[in-house]
């Protein structure tokens, strides 16, 4: 009798909704009659429950897998996985091929407990799995030919699919001839396949604000930004109590639904690609859906209004135009800066200058403006850019299982997502001389991070290193704030005296 001892293996459990065999508890169970049959032993368990097999990033279990096996912290000598499907549902066959070949390289071989063929390098067995990874890929393809054709449907009906409601409306939950159920609060959703979601006016407060709204670009030829300055001053609250900005403005005075049209199928995001806006010919439109906000006369003024001002919009102007408006601001204030150019309701925004020239200093430049940007400020703002992602990435790096980096297309808008899904705002505070040349930090969060909690990260004089660390309650409020060392809210903060401090001092927090 054989008094080996058995190989450790890890055991891969994915577990996504399309499937009820393929729960945990199967593809455990099933592992564990495969291990025994093979002279295995499952030492460690790696999982990611309910998430789709077709992007790496969601899935933080088979992330964490791969990492212990290329930095050889891996305790085992194999990976048994269900099967092919389970390991993933790539688009790209080659982009499982590539994660297998990680760990194969790292001496730890995967195994498919349910397929009829050994994963054994001999060309029968390559070309099974080749065409069971093309076969994952193409049901996912298929399936999401399936839902969208559902959707549809059920567009065409007249029922929501998904999004949020908007200002001023609700979600009620109805059945299947649209009688009423109950109204759905955020983040709740159907239990019933059978249950549809239709759109009704919401409290009567937001639905007074949303036709004032209406009223105010329509009788008093108020700008989107104009509006959402007003109901900021008015402190009248968005959603969730956040501050109105002209994006959701104009959201409001465009959308159809505040009309009672449903539309589906704007855009598409199929197999999780690049959202790609679609030609209206694509979209399904069913006037009437729901009780209407705000009248249709009032609706098809706004519109009109609209498409009237579209020539004097910022993708029309040539760049002469837009030239001409920064020299504006500069000869009524003498300077030019990022607030006074929202500000300036005629003029085009920061994006509109960067996406023309590439850069707003090349437009100054353009000008003949040196102001803020002359004396190297440039190079020294890349370098601050360079050491905050050094710093989040260093934080990072000390435990990659209990946080992570969310991008979201900006360097500054980059922040850290702790494995709870708690958000953390990263702000590298410059120095500045202050009154009686005494130093002060600036410290202006983004618009949008303004009630996470805040890693505060002061510069030195020299901007080339950070001076100290705090973790300090959320701000509440975006304008900036000049810091000096005896500033409350660093005293009534967390300082880091090491890095890995971070970890700790969030959860105090």
């Amino acid at each position: 009798m054989s008094t080996s001892l058995p190989i450790p293996a890890a055991q891969y459990l994915r577990m996504s909704t399309e499937r009820q065999e393929y729960s945990s508890e199967n593809q455990a169970q099933a592992i564990a009659q495969y291990a025994e049959n093979h002279g295995f032993s499952v030492v460690q368990t790696y999982s990611d429950p309910a998430i789709s097999g077709m992007l790496l990033r969601k899935r933080k279990g088979l992330q964490r897998l791969i990492q212990d096996v290329v930095q050889a912290h891996a305790s085992y000598k194999a990976i048994l996985v269900y099967d092919v499907s389970r390991w993933g549902r790539f688009l790209d066959t080659d982009e499982s091929a590539y994660y297998e070949f990680l760990c194969k390289s790292a001496g730890v071989r995967v195994h498919y407990c349910a397929e009829t063929f050994e994963n054994d390098d001999a060309m029968p067995s390559m070309i099974m799995k080749s065409l069971k990874r093309a076969m994952a890929g193409e049901f996912s393809r298929e399936l999401g030919i399936k839902v969208f054709a559902g959707q549809t449907r059920g567009a065409a009906l007249g029922f929501r699919q998904g999004a949020l409601p908007g200002y001023g409306l609700r979600r009620l939950l109805v059945s299947a001839d649209k009688t009423p159920k109950q109204l759905l609060a955020l983040g709740e959703r159907k239990n019933l396949s059978t249950d549809r979601i239709i759109l009704v006016p919401g409290p009567a407060y937001e639905v007074r604000c949303v036709q004032e709204i209406y009223q105010m670009f329509i009788q008093e030829r108020m700008t989107f930004a104009e509006i959402a300055r007003r109901l900021n001053r008015r402190r009248t609250k968005y959603v969730e109590g956040s501050e109105w900005n002209p994006s959701v403005v104009r959201t409001i005075l465009t959308h159809p639904k505040y009309v009672g049209c449903n539309i589906y199928g704007r855009s598409t995001r199929r197999l999780y690609t690049p959202e790609k806006r679609k030609p209206r010919t694509e979209w399904t439109v069913t006037p009437g859906a729901f009780e209407p906000v705000v009248d249709p006369t009032t609706y098809a003024k706004v519109q009109q209004r609209i498409e009237g001002t579209k020539s004097r919009l910022p993708r029309n102007r040539s760049d002469k135009e837009l030239l001409d408006a920064l020299r504006a601001i500069q000869a009524k204030y003498g300077r030019i800066t990022v607030d006074l150019i929202k500000q300036t309701t005629e003029t085009p925004s920061t994006i509109t200058y960067r996406k023309r020239f590439g850069t707003l200093g090349r437009a100054y430049e353009l000008i003949g403006y040196a102001g803020f940007w002359h004396g190297g400020w440039l190079q020294t703002r890349r370098r601050i850019q360079a050491l905050r992602n050094d710093l989040m990435e260093n934080i990072v790096d000390l435990d990659p299982t209990r946080v992570s980096i969310e991008k979201r297309g900006g360097v500054y808008r980059n922040r850290l997502r702790t494995q709870d899904g708690r958000l953390i705002s990263v702000i590298a505070c410059r120095p500045i001389s202050g009154y009686k040349g005494a130093t002060r930090w600036v410290l202006k969060p983004v618009e949008d991070e303004c009630r996470l909690t805040v890693l505060v990260a002061r510069l030195n004089l020299e901007c080339d290193a950070f001076k100290d660390m705090f973790t300090i309650s959320p701000i509440g409020r975006p304008a900036a704030i000049y810091l000096k060392d005896s500033d409350p809210r660093l005293q009534l903060g967390i300082r880091l005296i090491d890095l890995r401090d971070f970890y700790e001092a969030i959860e105090e927090l």
